[in-house]
């Protein structure tokens, strides 16, 4: 099946997986009662009051679509704020088959109580705080009528007649906000930039804003495994839209994935935004984001665990209602007084800073140093060589590594880049990761723990070669943005200087620490969430080959923070 929406290309369709797989209770509109203190989910916390549930109330969208939503609000409760919970995984998440991730990620059952959506607020909670939760399944999911759409200016209209259609209810108080982490948080970005009249406040808790360039394609590479994943997991009666499809069929950046770019300078509600360095999917569009939003009532937190976790927090949990009953109740509570970023300074072997008070991110007092890369001797260094030299590695994971020793205590948080001149002895591309690492004094590396047994690499980058092109007008010295949409495969011998920008990091180095470039032909970095999900093949052949010193200035541009400095 075909959309043909765009003027040059075709939006490609397949059929959606079948709902009875999903083990989905069904279609069943009711109103009913749920009491005090039951529990729906083994484990699960209890419901805080009596409240009202109506299931599979029927919506109308803008273009006579019907989707069905859950609403969870106080039993006789008037005037009331509403959240709205967007995403496509279904009402609840206990619905589905084997209780989605149970007890992953550091969440204990006691921190959900069953009928909250995935990645979504505990209705339980808030609806004894006075607040009504809207579960809808967007188009096409379940039983909601049309095909599933992937972000993009369809959903956002949806969610946008949604909202609209919820602060209408007669016991709704006219303002509505928006709330979650993932897509629950990417569908955020889109519908605020489309400014819903009754919308006043939006909390994306990590969302990445453009599909190509941060989850589809990082670098110009590929990563159907993910991708396809997520779109498998999808239900409904009808069509799906087939973004694994269309990455085969367009792998350069056209004007379907540039539809799919939230275009956040438009937003100005009030937000509330969380991120963190180590989300290998949200991290650089939530960080960018945060800096793009014309919203002048804007605050940032960075934290040191993972989404899922950092969600379900007691006291985040707290801190949000705080946010959320100031711009959805007008209660003056002091909101405004809340630090507008809050970091966290990651230092692994040691203990990581939390909730360090800043004015904005990336930080003014940033001061940028270019470490060069001496192949000679595998080093980094704050002058360049003047002799000229050459490393090969074998493109696997082992890849080859450039450091640098600490004689004094260092942060360096913010974006990196690094610069590279580099050759491909035998093919005509190269697929390059790099990675930014903290060693000991003893060259052993110390991981950053997210969550038990969860570790990640470091602040991270990639590029395929053939798609080195910049663009020039949207590119900075720290954070290069590359066009993808033209090809320039390698001659033989060909040696090219290519930029690759690594998502933001904050973080701590002691004095005899070490700072470990190490550049690889693979994906390091795991998926905590998808343990099995097999590696994406890469196109390298061959041995790959750096260059450095002399008119060769391959260097790693670091943002040191100067309270404490190299």
């Amino acid at each position: 099946m075909k959309n043909n929406q765009f003027k040059n290309i075709s939006v490609l369709f397949k059929k959606a997986t079948p709902i009875s797989e999903s083990e989905y209770p069904g279609f069943e509109p009711t109103y009913s009662i749920l009491k005090k203190g039951s529990v729906h989910r083994k484990g699960g916390q209890p419901i805080a009051c009596d409240m009202i549930c109506e299931r599979d109330i029927a919506v109308e969208l803008r273009d006579g679509t019907t989707i069905y939503t859950d609403i969870f609000r106080p039993v006789d409760g008037k005037e009331l704020p509403a959240l709205v919970v967007w995403s496509p995984y279904g009402k609840r998440a206990s619905w589905l088959k084997n209780d989605l991730f149970e007890n992953r990620m550091d969440v204990p059952s006691e921190w959900e109580d069953g009928l909250n959506k995935f990645e979504g607020p505990n209705p339980g909670y808030w609806v004894n705080q006075g607040y009504a939760i809207i579960h809808p399944d967007p188009r096409g999911i379940f039983n909601s009528n049309g095909n599933i759409h992937a972000w993009g200016e369809q959903e956002a209209q949806d969610e946008y007649d949604l909202i609209e259609w919820v602060a209408s209810r007669d016991w709704s108080n006219g303002k509505v906000g928006l709330t979650g982490n993932s897509w629950l948080a990417m569908s955020q970005w889109n519908v605020a930039a489309q400014r819903p009249p009754h919308l006043s406040a939006i909390a994306p808790w990590e969302g990445a804003i453009d599909i190509y360039r941060e989850t589809s394609f990082k670098g110009g590479i590929p990563d159907f495994a993910f991708t396809g994943g997520i779109f498998s997991h999808l239900y409904g009666n009808n069509s799906l839209e087939d973004v694994p499809k269309m990455m085969k069929h367009y792998p350069l950046m056209n004007e379907y994935w540039e539809s799919k770019i939230a275009q956040v300078e438009k937003i100005k509600v009030p937000a509330y935004v969380v991120a963190s360095y180590t989300n290998i999917l949200h991290t650089y569009g939530t960080f960018d984001a945060w800096s793009r939003i014309a919203s002048q009532e804007k605050w940032l937190r960075v934290h040191n665990t993972h989404e899922w976790h950092d969600y379900y927090v007691p006291e985040h949990v707290e801190d949000l209602k705080k946010f959320f009953d100031y711009f959805l109740k007008e209660e003056k509570n002091g909101w405004e007084q809340t630090p507008k970023v809050r970091l966290a300074i990651l230092d692994p072997g040691h203990e990581d800073i939390l909730n360090r008070e800043e004015e904005n991110f990336p930080l003014e007092r940033q001061q940028f140093r270019k470490l060069y890369l001496d192949a000679s001797s595998s080093t980094l260094n704050e002058k360049n060589s003047d002799k000229e030299a050459q490393i090969s590695y074998t493109p696997n994971e082992k890849g080859t590594s450039f450091t640098l020793t600490f004689n004094q205590d260092t942060e360096i948080t913010g974006y990196m880049k690094l610069k590279l001149w580099v050759a491909a002895k035998d093919a005509d591309d190269m697929d390059i990761f790099t990675y930014v690492r903290k060693l000991d004094s003893n060259g052993n590396v110390l991981p950053i723990k997210v969550v038990t047994d969860r570790y990640h690499e470091g602040a991270s980058g990639r590029l395929r070669v053939s798609l080195r092109q910049l663009d020039e007008a949207t590119s900075t010295p720290e954070c290069p943005r590359h066009t993808f949409k033209k090809q320039e495969k390698l001659n033989p011998n060909q040696i090219v200087p290519i930029e690759i920008g690594l998502w933001p990091m904050g973080m701590k180095w002691h004095t005899g620490e070490q700072l470990e470039l190490l550049i690889t032909g693979v994906e390091l970095l795991k998926r905590p969430e998808f343990p099995d999900m097999p590696a994406e093949p890469t196109i390298n052949e061959g041995k790959h080959i750096i260059y450095t010193g002399g008119k060769y200035d391959s260097y790693l541009l670091v943002p040191i923070i100067p309270s404490v400095s190299i």
